[in-house]
Order: C-alpha cells, then structure tokens, then sequence
C-alpha cells in the first residue's frame, strides 16, 4: 500500500516540500490584507500564472469528485496568494444538488460556507477560500458557459478567486488525476490569439460548441502538487479509504459507461468527417483540406486515446489477478 501511495505522488508529480518550509501552511493575516488592499491583479488579467496543490486537498478533492458518479459536485478550496502563485492548503465539499451538466448552489451551501469558515477560525485556521472546485465526469477540464459566468461572478465579488476542474472518469482510466484551474478575463477584455502549444484534449461532440464558445473568456494556470511533514498523516488516513476503493475496482468495469460514451462519440465523429468529406467530394461546400486534415488528426488521436486507456485497464487487471488470485488459498 505504500508503494502504491508513493507512485501514485510519483505519477502526479507531488514534490516533497522542506520540513524547515512547512510555512507554506502559515497564514500571515497582515502580508494577505497587503496584497488585498494593493490588487496587482487588476492591472494585469494575467496576473496569477501557478498554482499550488497540496497532496491532501487534491486527494479530497479527488475522492469527492468520484464519489459524484456521473453526477457534478462542487466545494471550495482554502489558502492563500504568495505574489503570482495560489498556494491551495485544503479543500471542503459543499452541500449542493448536482445534475449531469451543472451544479446548483442554494442558500444552505452559502450557509454552511459561512459556518464551515468560522469553525476553522476559531479553531486557529486563518485560511481564506480561494477558490472552488467542481467535476466533469467524462467530459474534460474546461469551463463551460456556466462555469464562466459563475467565476466572473466570483472574481468581481471575493476577488482573487480560482476555479478548478476535475474529471473523474478520466482519471480513472488514465490513474493520473485530470485537473485544470482557470481564471476569466474581465468582459471587455480581448487576449491576444494564442501562439499555439499542443494543449490538446478530447471534447465530446454535444459539447464542443459549448467548449469552443468561451474558450477565449479564461485562461489556464500551471499546476504543481507539494506535501511536507505536516501532510504525513493526514495523507495516509485519505490513502487508506482511497486505496482499498482502488485496489477492489477495475477501470474498465467502473469505467463502462464512460467507455461506451467515448466510443459512441468517435463514431459519430467519423460519421461527421465523411459526410463532410462526401460532400465535398461530389462539388458541395465542404472543409478545406487543413480543416479536413485537423479533423482527421482529432480522431486519430481521440481513438489512440481510448486504445491506451482500454490498454491500461486489461493491464491492470491482469496485475492484481496475478498479484491476488489465489491468495489466502492452501499452499500444494
């Protein structure tokens, strides 16, 4: 179990911090009203470029967002800012009502917002929410109309504010935790276009028109995942429940139904591709060959995704088939 918790840090890149640095988790009330009362982030759309999870608020959030099923959930992150950098100390799950496409906060989630915050600070935790967290299940990390809107709201209220996204089925199938943080533009701000970078991801085909409508309204920030000595315990109480949920499932049985939704969805792209393709073919409109060729290169890729995933469970199961059949059986 403690091989497995640690290639799992491995595989999510989780950096040990100094034990001398466990200031990461010291709250300086005075430098953080500082920075509240300067806002650079006005200034400067871009301002904020990293982010900084900690291994246990990841792992909660993780396990939250599995807990959803296909459904979304929603909670909110603790921490502080330390100068371009969101520094992510723990997180809390929210009480809200989740459907397959949106989350729904109420009344009672600010409430409990308001009491859950208090509790910790009478308890001596000066952490502020930094931002809040939701699942995609199958679907990607991105913002959607929605989610852009809700995170516009936020920044202009409790500024500065971070939206992350999860994808638990993804993670599943891939055993690396598919995460993205992102923070909007102001409205009348227009970025420049994008210089390019291979920042490709698999959409499903209901939601591209979404995905692709507000991809210019937010920016992605880079992640990285730290622990320290103040971690140890707390992490390996979060790994044992995380493990055994682990080590009993496969991906490709928990994962079926996000399977057949990726293969229902490469088909009716292919599908899309050569009616677009025939048409031209017979001198109707239709895509210009670098449209034609990106299209195709899409598929291409989306299935070498599936194939690997599919891989990597039949490989797994063959591991813990050879690892635990038989076990507990008489020795011949």
């Amino acid at each position: 179990m403690e091989s497995s918790q640690k290639a799992w840090e491995l595989e999510n890149a989780v950096k040990l911090v100094d034990p001398h640095r466990d200031a990461l988790y010291s709250y300086d009330k005075a430098e953080q009203d500082a920075m509240g009362s300067q806002r650079p982030w006005k200034n400067d759309p871009h301002y904020f470029k990293n982010v900084r999870i900690s291994a246990v608020a990841l792992l909660k959030m993780v396990m939250h967002a599995r807990s959803g099923g296909s459904l979304e959930i929603m909670g909110l992150m603790q921490g502080k800012i330390a100068g371009d950098t969101f520094i992510v100390t723990d997180a809390f799950r929210l009480p809200v009502e989740g459907t397959e496409t949106r989350v729904n906060a109420s009344a009672e989630a600010d409430e409990y917002v308001v009491q859950y915050l208090s509790a910790c600070r009478e308890n001596g935790r000066m952490e502020n929410a930094v931002g809040w967290y939701h699942s995609h299940p199958g679907y990607g990390c991105w913002l959607s109309g929605i989610d852009v809107a809700t995170q516009m709201l936020q920044q202009s209220h409790v500024d500065p504010f971070l939206a992350v996204v999860i994808d638990p089925d993804r993670t599943i199938s891939a055993g690396k935790v598919e995460i993205g943080a992102f923070r909007t533009f102001p409205q009348d701000y227009k970025p420049a276009a994008s210089s390019g970078g291979d920042d490709y991801q698999t959409i499903p085909l209901n939601k591209i028109e979404d995905f692709g409508a507000h991809a210019s309204q937010y920016y992605s920030l880079e992640i990285s995942h730290y622990k320290s000595s103040l971690d140890s315990y707390l992490l390996e109480l979060l790994w044992n429940k995380y493990w055994v949920s682990t080590i009993s499932q496969s991906p490709l049985f928990t994962n079926r139904e996000y399977s057949s939704k990726q293969m229902i969805d490469l088909s009716q792209k292919i599908q899309k591709a050569q009616k677009a393709i025939e048409a031209q073919a017979r001198g109707g409109p239709g895509p210009r060959a670098a449209t034609k060729d990106a299209a195709l290169d899409k598929i291409v890729r989306d299935s070498n995704k599936i194939a690997g995933e599919e891989m990597t469970g039949l490989l797994a199961g063959d591991v813990k088939a050879r690892l635990f059949n038989g076990v507990g059986a008489p020795s011949i």
